[in-house]
């Protein structure tokens, strides 16, 4: 129910995303989801890539600040309020969520959160039927 995401912390100088990107390119490592969120003196990078447990090897063999985190990736339709939909069912179970983004692959999304209480959210996903997709399904989109 979980996946591997991988966290960069980001100097905020310029060409350090192109640096880090490049070595994920050069060990053909795919991008599937990624999102920065920035400061004017640091980054996070959070991405979903095609295979986490090496580039989380690459990127520290290179003195990049990376960490593995477990997250939920939840799949939605793809039309107006869906997520809004998604996320009450959370809301109601009293979990807040940390942090989310999303992308969309032919006709579905995908929502990856991250909450306050990943046992709890796994037993909202449960009891609500929600359709989760496992890291082996990511990789194949």
């Amino acid at each position: 129910m979980t996946i591997n995401q991988i966290s960069i912390f980001l100097e905020n100088k310029y060409g350090t995303l192109s640096e880090i990107l490049a070595l994920l390119a050069e060990e053909n490592i795919r991008i599937i989801a990624a999102t920065v969120a920035d400061t004017n003196e640091f980054g996070i990078m959070r991405m979903i890539v095609s295979d986490p447990q090496k580039a989380y090897k690459i990127l520290k063999s290179n003195n990049v600040t990376a960490t593995l985190t477990d997250v939920l990736a939840i799949l939605a339709d793809p039309c107006a309020g869906s997520f809004a939909n998604t996320l009450s069912c959370f809301t109601k179970a009293g979990l807040s969520i940390e942090y989310m983004y999303c992308f969309s692959v032919k006709q579905k999304a995908v929502l990856i959160l991250r909450t306050n209480n990943r046992e709890s959210a796994r037993d909202v996903i449960r009891r609500q039927n929600l359709e989760h997709i496992r890291e082996s399904d990511l990789i194949n989109l």
